[in-house]
């Protein structure tokens, strides 16, 4: 991916990444993002879930949102999503950081309107989150399909940022008596928890086991 004035990485230009599968790979990796965009002449970070399909990013919530109100009338906005995957820690308190990977897209979001692409967009937010969850339940009616508002954003101006490595100290700070080192960092989750009024007989489903056992290997 061509970099921009916009996108092009300007503090440690060295960890710059534009490369489209390397971005993808980061935007695969999670699922949460934040929006910037000016509402009313003052501006606003909102975040949100999404998921990707091929070359665009999809957002959704309800008919009302303010967020996704204001995105169908043309304005332009800032995406970004990051993960921590570790605390680099230095002998000095300078040089402290964390080991990262960022992407940072920029665009203007479209309303979809078709059916067909609209199922791909709720799926893909679905697959983002958890896999295969989409095919356990039931599909949304025709009642919250028109309550439900999706935005299809493309992937064409966007780059990412990484760090990874150990901390980087001043020569002299090396014959300190500090430890230092990185503590990595990764997101996992507990025993699952049922819905109180699950019904009697039902089991974990593939979707919830195997996200399960993933987060524990990390």
């Amino acid at each position: 991916m061509q970099p921009t004035k916009r996108t092009k990485v300007k503090r440690e230009p060295a960890r710059g990444i534009y490369d489209k599968g390397n971005i993808y790979s980061i935007l695969d990796d999670h699922f949460l993002c934040h929006i910037g965009f000016v509402h009313d002449d003052h501006p606003v970070v909102i975040p949100t879930l999404y998921g990707r399909y091929k070359d665009k990013l999809y957002i959704h919530g309800a008919t009302t949102s303010r967020l996704l109100k204001s995105l169908q009338e043309g304005t332009k906005i800032s995406l970004a999503v990051t993960h921590v995957d570790g605390l680099v820690l230095a002998r000095s308190a300078f040089h402290h950081s964390m080991n990262y990977r960022s992407v940072v897209l920029f665009g203007i979001a479209e309303l979809v309107t078709d059916l067909g692409e609209k199922l791909i967009g709720l799926k893909a937010v679905s697959d983002q989150i958890i896999s295969y969850r989409w095919e356990e339940v039931r599909p949304p009616n025709q009642k919250e399909l028109k309550a439900t508002t999706v935005l299809s954003i493309p992937i064409n101006e966007a780059s990412a940022k990484v760090r990874t490595g150990p901390p980087v100290d001043d020569k002299e700070d090396y014959k300190l008596d500090v430890w230092a080192g990185v503590v990595p960092v990764q997101m996992s989750s507990k025993q699952p928890v049922p819905d109180p009024l699950l019904k009697d007989g039902v089991s974990l489903s593939r979707s919830v086991l195997e996200y399960h056992e993933m987060s524990k290997r990390g």
